[in-house]
């Protein structure tokens, strides 16, 4: 079974009044269903989903987002109002989502999210560190998180790499450096 890569997840969290979130049609295709079905699952399970959980998009916010992102997802022939999903609605669409791509899905959409709270917290730390050995310290650590996040498939062609994510919540540039092997 196929495991979600972080840039697949990464790429399509959006910030919705100052939220992070998945919109409905992004979460289904990351399951591998019609988006639907996501809502289907929602409606059938409203209990489970409190306010908080899952924000109505707006039509002025749908558009601000076809103004800022070009996707098919957002496209002028969608007829319902997209649903964003904050990360506690996806946990819970977790308990709805029974198929084994849906748990495993899932958790790879949770770690990513939690990936990327860690290295938001870590780079707050480092402009709050009291001396220089704990900011390196913790530079280290969100390096870590980084190369974690980016997991083994990082290919590096020379001694040094440029890695840059922009997630919805920060942007980061980290350089990753190899020694040769000659």
């Amino acid at each position: 079974m196929d495991t979600v890569k972080f840039n697949s997840v990464e790429e399509k969290i959006i910030v919705v009044r100052d939220i992070p979130v998945l919109l409905d049609s992004d979460v289904a295709e990351l399951y591998g269903v019609e988006t639907k079905r996501i809502n289907e699952a929602v409606k059938n399970n409203e209990d489970k989903f409190p306010k908080g959980y899952i924000l109505s998009i707006t039509e002025k916010e749908l558009e601000n987002l076809r103004s800022k992102f070009s996707t098919a997802n957002l496209s002028s022939m969608t007829r319902v109002l997209p649903k964003a999903f904050t990360e506690k609605g996806l946990y819970m669409l977790a308990t709805i989502l029974k198929s084994k791509k849906a748990t495993q899905t899932t958790i790879d959409i949770v770690e990513t999210f939690t990936k990327i709270r860690e290295l938001a917290r870590t780079i707050n730390e480092v402009y709050n560190a009291p001396d220089e050995l704990k900011q390196k310290t913790l530079m280290q650590k969100g390096g870590d998180i980084v190369s974690d996040i980016l997991g083994s498939d990082l290919k590096v062609t020379d001694s040094e790499t440029s890695i840059e994510i922009n997630a919805a919540i920060f942007k980061i540039k980290h350089t990753v450096k190899r020694k040769s092997e000659n």
